[in-house]
């Protein structure tokens, strides 16, 4: 570059060479993201096809040779269990953002107030554990208290002289305990990373608004909550970009499959897995997984245009 700021061919060369081994870096990255995120992309055109085996069977001579049927996937959403699917998905979901954001950032708050550090990172420990868990090994856990002829409740039920509650055969509770496993699961996780933005926050600002005479409610109101504004608006865009999808392992090991509590836990991932298993219909299958990815773009790409109205700095993009 000359004195006037003018590029010259050999800076011009210098610089080309010395970003091309920078974007060198990005690559393993970028291929990663390629055949696992963007190449099977193509597959969604199976949601518009009679999928079926060819010889020879492979995925791309199937793909090729099965039948054109266009939306014909897509008329389970005809179904009369389709109000209650939906219903569920969505009312289930919007209840656990707004719990899942009131109590994690809660916790967040509380921890982040804990002096003592062996305490702090025991509590984290705790709270975060249940996240590695599988839906799995938490039917268990769910089963140990609930199961009929040995659980805790119902065995606690008995020993009062009260008829044990057949909770895998009444609807009644379910809400309540999903509810309740979902928060235990997946509150310990947002929990953390509200902490770590906590962490993050100046705290000669917690020194100023203390010698304003500023109470800790008030700390956290006019300081701690402000400063995290950023990490709770962008969980809250991406967790309502999933609002149409529902936790399979949740809805489907939780209550066991059970069929007399379809009212209260079907759900479009389980509806979907259950009319697969009975027909073996791969269309319908990825008719649904597309339905809900298009929902869950445009709940994400609107959530964000009203974030970015009110916050612009807070937005996604």
């Amino acid at each position: 570059m000359t004195n006037n700021g003018a590029v010259t061919p050999h800076n011009r060369r210098r610089w080309s060479r010395k970003n091309f081994w920078l974007t060198t870096m990005v690559l393993p990255g970028a291929i990663w993201l390629l055949l696992i995120r963007y190449l099977p992309m193509l597959g969604v055109v199976i949601a518009f096809k009679n999928y079926k085996a060819q010889k020879p069977n492979t995925f791309w001579n199937n793909l090729i040779k099965s039948e054109w049927v266009g939306l014909k996937n897509f008329q389970f959403l005809k179904s009369p269990s389709t109000v209650t699917m939906i219903r569920n998905t969505l009312a289930y979901n919007a209840v656990w953002i707004a719990l899942g954001l009131v109590i994690a950032v809660l916790f967040a708050v509380m921890m982040s107030e804990l002096k003592n550090r062996f305490m702090a990172k025991a509590y984290q420990t705790m709270m975060f554990f249940p996240y590695f868990l599988s839906w799995v090994v938490a039917s268990y856990f769910v089963l140990a208290f609930l199961d009929p002829t040995s659980g805790m409740i119902p065995s606690i039920q008995k020993s009062l002289g009260y008829k044990p509650t057949q909770f895998y055969m009444t609807t009644t509770w379910w809400p309540l305990i999903l509810t309740i496993s979902n928060l235990w699961k997946n509150v310990g996780y947002s929990s953390v990373l509200y902490l770590a933005a906590i962490t993050g926050i100046d705290t000669t600002l917690y020194e100023a608004a203390a010698v304003d005479g500023a109470t800790k409610v008030q700390q956290v109101w006019h300081v701690t909550l402000p400063g995290i504004r950023s990490m709770i608006v962008i969980l809250l865009i991406m967790a309502v970009g999933r609002i149409f999808n529902a936790d399979f392992g949740l809805f489907y090991n939780v209550p066991q499959n059970s069929g007399p509590l379809y009212p209260v836990t079907q759900v479009i991932d389980t509806y979907v897995y259950n009319t697969y298993a009975n027909t073996h219909n791969l269309g319908m299958s990825a008719a649904a997984g597309l339905l809900q990815s298009v929902v869950g773009c445009l709940c994400i790409v609107a959530t964000n245009a009203i974030v970015r109205k009110i916050d612009a700095d807070s937005s996604l993009f």
